[in-house]
């Protein structure tokens, strides 16, 4: 079993658990590249988030609109299509972690240690810091390499039923970290999904 089995980062069940803005405004900025102005403003509306979406940059935000945006990107654009844009949004939100987050320093020994090693250091980071885009549900990392992740309660597929997994802001974020810091071909997908039934959410990341 890995070092890292059972690293695990658990927030009560709260009405007032809050998630990073990038939630929102990275999976805002997906449909602005994709359906333009007025994409955004048809998703916001839908939301009912325009009032006050300027007001979210650098500040934490409630888990229960970050819920309702992504809901409301399935009613508007479709599960196909508002998948895309949530995988997208997570890669977005990456960039800006890699951009603004990581140290510059930690970055650069992450690239130059064995992929095994970099897992465990970098899985150990975002343990550390679950409580940004978790919310109130239950982080842990179950092994380093491949990497599998778990999220109980997940933000992303709470109150779905889809049938297939939904969680695809975590898969793209996750995979854009891969693959900038452990390895360029670093993948990541969605084995289980509360939305399609099981207890939790898993992701594997592997290269």
């Amino acid at each position: 079993m890995s070092h890292t089995a059972m690293i695990e980062r658990r927030v009560p069940l709260s009405a007032t658990a809050k998630i990073g803005p990038n939630a929102i405004l990275q999976l805002v900025e997906a449909v602005r590249t994709a359906h333009g102005e007025g994409g955004v403003t048809d998703l916001l509306n839908e939301a009912g988030l325009a009032p006050y979406l300027d007001a979210l940059r650098g500040v934490m935000v409630p888990e229960q609109e970050v819920i309702r945006l992504h809901h409301a990107a399935v009613r508007r654009f479709g599960p196909a299509d508002a998948a895309r844009l949530a995988r997208t949004a997570g890669r977005l939100t990456g960039d800006y972690l890699l951009e603004r987050r990581i140290p510059v320093a930690a970055q650069w020994l992450l690239k130059r240690l064995p992929a095994r090693v970099a897992s465990r250091l970098l899985l150990w980071a975002v343990a550390k810091h679950a409580w940004t885009f978790a919310g109130s549900g239950i982080f842990a990392v179950e092994q380093a390499a491949p990497a599998i992740i778990t999220i109980q309660n997940s933000p992303m597929g709470r109150h779905r039923y889809d049938g297939v997994p939904v969680c695809d802001f975590y898969v793209g974020a996750f995979e854009r970290l891969y693959e900038v810091l452990i390895h360029p071909q670093a993948q990541a997908q969605e084995t289980d999904c509360i939305a399609a039934g099981a207890p939790l959410c898993r992701f594997q990341i592997y290269w």
